[in-house]
This record gives C-alpha cells, structure tokens and sequence, in this order.
C-alpha cells in the first residue's frame, strides 16, 4: 500500500523535471538586437473642437532581444537616466528618425517630437538576464490646410541602460500627410 502512494509523487517529479530539463535560457548578446516586425496606418475621422481634425495614427512594431535585460528607464531612475542618455549622443533609449521622398531621393526630416523617445524599463522587478519581445511606437499625424502626402519611412535603434546600442532598422514606406 505504501508503494502505491510514493509510485504518483515519482511521476508527478519525473514530469516536472522533465519538463524543467527542457527550457534553456537564450544565449543572447549583451548589446539588444532589433527587428523590423510591422507598421500600421490608421486613419482616425475628425471630431469636434481644436485638435480633433482628421489624422493619421502609425503603429511601429519592433522585435527586441537582449542577453542582460537592461533595456528601458524606470519612473524611479528617470530623470537620471534622462541626463546621462542625452549627454551621451542627445538621444534617449528610442531614436526615431523619419524620411519622406522628396524629387525622388529620401531626405530626413527633423521633427521635434523625436527628439527625447523613451520606452519603460521592460525587465522591472526581474531577475538579470535574456529578455525578449516586441516594442509598439505610436505617433499622429495631422492632416491640415495645405497638407501633402509623402512617401515616408522610418529608421530606428535602442539602447539600454549600459548605452550599447541597437542595430538600425528601416521600416517600409507608408504614405503620411505633412504641411508644407
């Protein structure tokens, strides 16, 4: 009777270990990796009131990986980590930059709302090591008096909090309203 009683726990652990022999934590880089995942338009209808004419909605979607999990700033180390991210190349831990097609070749352009791009500390209150998934930017683009649409693409990398940066991606060529 014994015997029948002990036989269900050596199973149940011999599932469990098994189970637990099977997952190995990625090898990843230190320095994160990123991937061109997807990007979305989405055309939001006018409402009413100052601001609320029709605009353009993006959804930028990267894949990330990173071997020690150091990506993003936390509410708590913010305003530090602001400073040291900016006195180190004036970008943050997102750099976006946009291009639009212009006579044929794509030229950047400089909006201020790229300048200081930050994304939340993505491993907080969790072990050091390998993380991965995926980021979505958003950003809006008002249509206007005397507005054109231009072909646009966008190149982006992170950093993490030991300032290694990313790879550079591009993302494909949308069509995005701008003033002229």
């Amino acid at each position: 009777m014994r015997r029948q009683l002990i036989q269900p726990y050596f199973f149940v652990l011999g599932i469990a270990l098994t189970l637990s022999s099977c997952f190995n934590e990625p090898d990843y880089s230190n320095t994160p990796a990123i991937e061109f995942k997807g990007i979305d338009k989405y055309t939001i209808a006018a409402g009413s009131g100052v601001g609320q004419s029709k605009r353009d909605s993006i959804v930028i979607t990267i894949g990330f990986k990173d071997g020690d999990g150091d990506l993003g700033t936390s509410s708590d180390t913010y305003k530090a980590d602001s400073t040291r991210y900016f006195s180190n190349g004036g970008w943050s831990n997102y750099q976006i930059k946009t291009f639009r097609l212009i006579n044929r070749q794509y030229v950047e352009l400089k909006l201020p709302i790229n300048n200081f791009l930050t994304f939340p500390n993505l491993a907080k209150d969790k072990p050091k090591g390998a993380i991965e998934g995926t980021l979505d930017f958003n950003q809006v683009y008002q249509y206007g008096v005397g507005s054109r649409f231009y072909p646009t693409k966008f190149q982006i990398k992170i950093r993490d909090r030991a300032l290694q940066e990313s790879n550079v991606i591009e993302t494909d060529t949308i069509s995005l309203p701008f003033f002229n």
